[in-house]
């Protein structure tokens, strides 16, 4: 057996540390989505069995994320949570066509910024949004509203001592997971999220504290297949906005998942395309059960790697964990208390932030700097879908505007024709700097204007260059003398 498995023992190692970072994380993410918390479970238990089978990225492991929790709740906000099986289902087909179409290589194109920004924004409203759920409280739905309405929101918790000993159970979860990393490493075998819910659950049980808990439905009550009014929903063109959210979002985060994971291990390295098409069946499954939708998880899949799995083994195993905990003691999820789980997310949330990134792009490139803060603040003030629309237009007109840089060179010996020497690409994006310098010349004087030294010129700055010197000859200068390739 072991000769045929060598590296049994490790990947089963692996995954019973998997199984215990991931089952607060799956209960914690459905809860702040806005479903029944065993929906966490299954699309976890899917990302074990049946992306976890598939080739890819042999170490990642996948389950519902955290960076998915904003559009997740809004989705269900506006279509409920019947339809959220369509809407999944649909995203995992179209990341299915992607993978087959080969797309999935292009998505590490996408500018870095952009995607820091996205994490950003969506822990920034994770972490507003989830104070309120610690405090017992109702949340705005927008962004901007979580984070302007958090004065009062503290101010009520103030005069309720309901909703203080509610923060002071969120409070403690999130002291226990930061201060868990101290702890000596016997005891840090047991991750520090779970630690952190099993001493909520005990402190609130003991001392019969009054905090929410998590609601409790049974695995198969959940299970919601798309029906005919789920799937008739597909008429409004508003629900393929959210489908395609669902699915470039989910995708990049993936993607970039597996970037990181490569790192921390030497073996073998992420197919993307591959890697795109199980999360595309993953999300399919999901879809047909009516779960939340799946990406890989960076939190699981470190601690995959660091636990010394060595095979998708490892991750399959977890799914399998996570189906008999759901299966077999569904009733412990009716004892962790809510602010538990909003703790998690908070802190969740504060890791998407990326502070030191942040730093040192403005230190090197205030440009991508720039980026990065405008899709996190678009997504908390707009939403999800447009923020990264936003922050993908400016990475595209910031690369634009550099890739169009051009260098134009005088040089006038007082005598004779002015030689212009003009270099770099010459696009519409330069041309106000280009005719500033060309009419400041001399207008009695003749010019050679070299372009030899270009390795673009678009259409309109070769018809602006030609007018131009039509105007500087029109007087009665000498015509202008062109020098290209």
């Amino acid at each position: 057996m072991l000769s045929k498995f060598p590296h049994l023992r490790q990947d089963f190692l692996a995954s019973v540390v998997v199984f215990l970072v991931a089952v607060p994380l799956c209960v914690g993410v459905a809860v702040a989505s806005g479903v029944p918390a065993e929906l966490g479970l299954i699309t976890g238990i899917v990302g074990g069995l049946v992306t976890g089978f598939l080739p890819g990225s042999s170490l990642q492991v996948s389950g519902p994320a955290a960076g998915l929790t904003v559009i997740v709740f809004e989705a269900v906000t506006e279509f409920g949570v019947g339809t959220l099986g369509v809407i999944v289902l649909f995203a995992g087909l179209l990341q299915l066509a992607m993978g087959f179409l080969k797309i999935g290589r292009w998505f590490r194109a996408i500018s870095v910024s952009v995607v820091e920004g996205m994490l950003c924004g969506i822990g920034l409203v994770i972490i507003a949004g989830q104070i309120y759920a610690a405090a017992g409280l109702e949340a705005p739905e927008s962004g901007i509203g979580k984070i302007a309405g958090l004065p009062g929101a503290f101010a009520d918790a103030l005069g309720d001592t309901g909703a203080l000993t509610s923060l002071a159970i969120g409070a403690g979860t999130i002291a226990v997971i930061v201060l868990w990393k101290r702890m000596p490493r016997a005891v840090r075998t047991v991750p520090g999220a779970l630690a952190a819910v099993l001493l909520a659950t005990v402190a609130t049980l003991a001392l019969d504290l009054p905090v929410a808990t998590v609601r409790v439905e049974g695995l198969l009550g959940v299970v919601q297949p798309p029906g005919t009014e789920a799937l008739g929903e597909l008429a409004a063109p508003a629900i393929w906005g959210t489908i395609i959210a669902f699915a470039l979002i989910a995708s990049a985060e993936s993607l970039f998942s597996a970037a990181a994971v490569d790192r921390l291990h030497d073996g073998p390295r992420t197919e993307y395309n591959k890697e795109m098409i199980a999360q595309g069946a993953g999300n399919t499954v999901c879809g047909l059960l009516g779960a939340l939708p799946m990406t890989a998880v960076i939190v699981r899949s470190s601690a995959n790697v660091a636990a010394g799995a060595k095979t998708k083994a490892s991750r399959v195993l977890h799914g399998v964990w996570l189906l008999l905990f759901a299966a077999a003691i569904p009733w412990a999820l009716a004892l962790i208390p809510i602010p538990a789980l909003a703790g998690i997310l908070m802190h969740a949330g504060c890791k998407l932030i990326p502070f030191r990134q942040i730093a040192a792009l403005w230190r090197d490139h205030k440009g991508e700097a720039l980026i990065l803060v405008i899709t996190a603040v678009s997504i908390v003030a707009v939403n999800m879908f447009e923020g990264v629309l936003i922050g993908l237009a400016l990475a595209i007109v910031k690369t634009a505007w550099e890739a169009s840089h051009v260098k134009l060179e005088v040089i006038d010996k007082g005598a004779g024709p002015i030689q212009v020497y003009v270099s770099g690409n010459a696009t519409f994006l330069q041309l106000p700097k280009m005719l500033d310098s060309l009419e400041n010349l001399p207008q009695d004087r003749p010019v050679e204007l070299d372009l030899s030294g270009l390795h673009h010129l678009d259409h309109a700055c070769r018809t602006a260059l030609e007018s131009w010197a039509e105007r500087h000859s029109a007087v009665g200068t000498e015509p202008v003398k062109f020098t290209s390739r």
